[in-house]
């Protein structure tokens, strides 16, 4: 079971975190990648270890994926180069953050583009590659922001976004779903990433996972892994429209 041999699978934002965390698990079960990322070199690095770690084969992609043109390209040359894409992760994500009175329109507008904006255009160019084979696997990165509030970070705008990416994953799973494409969310509670690490790794942060995570931690590394594995793979085929916390238990109380 959760095999992917002679699948391919493509991933947006797999230059580091979870993007390439979810990269490797990926490789390791048999999948071949396109990985795509601003900082293309970065994916080039990753493509090596993975071909030297499991023998993958990846196709490393420069891709903005706020452009409507630099995404279809990139969703030419996977089909290009592998006759067909299986699974998209939809993982990229930036975020300006500050509270509703204060922010700029600047900054509100490029949160959107890059949380929201980006996987509608993605999942356009990907999903048509899917609907032409009659197959498909698409898992959307939001995060537990879009279930909730929160008290420690003003961050309405990122909230808004993932929001919007967990309800754009429920109509595109209930549009595609007659092309055997199924469309799911993953919505990670607290990880270090190279946009988190400089907050999270700090007392204050620490005092208020303790108090608000049932399981007293943020997330390790490799822990979003085995959902995205799941949600990818043959075996999930009756599985559409969620929206998968991975939060040491944060949405459940």
């Amino acid at each position: 079971m959760f095999r992917f041999d002679n699948r391919v699978v493509a991933i947006t934002g797999a230059s580091s975190g979870l993007g390439a965390q979810m990269a490797d698990a990926f490789a390791q079960q048999g999948a071949s990648l396109v990985l795509m990322a601003r900082r293309v070199e970065k994916c080039e690095a990753l493509a090596k270890i993975l071909k030297e770690k499991y023998n993958a084969e990846s196709l490393c992609i420069k891709c903005d994926v706020t452009s409507t043109e630099s995404v279809n390209a990139a969703a030419k040359s996977a089909e290009e180069k592998f006759g067909n894409v299986d699974i998209l992760i939809n993982n990229a994500g930036a975020s300006k953050n500050g509270g509703c009175l204060d922010m700029t329109d600047e900054d509100w507008d490029f949160t959107i583009d890059v949380d929201l904006k980006s996987v509608f255009l993605v999942t356009r160019a990907f999903g048509n590659i899917m609907k032409k084979n009659n197959y498909g696997r698409i898992i959307n990165i939001a995060s537990i922001y879009g279930l909730v509030g929160n008290k420690i970070l003003e961050a309405p705008t990122y909230h808004a976004s993932k929001g919007g990416v967990i309800n754009f994953t429920r109509a595109v799973a209930a549009e595609l779903a007659k092309y055997n494409i199924t469309c799911n969310a993953i919505c990670p509670g607290f990880f270090t990433t190279e946009l988190t690490e400089s907050f999270m790794e700090t007392e204050l942060f620490d005092n208020y996972c303790k108090a608000s995570v049932p399981m007293l931690r943020w997330g390790k590394e490799g822990e979003i892994n085995p959902g995205a594995i799941f949600l990818a793979s043959e075996e999930a085929s009756y599985v559409t429209g969620i929206a998968l916390p991975i939060d040491g238990g944060y949405t459940a109380v």
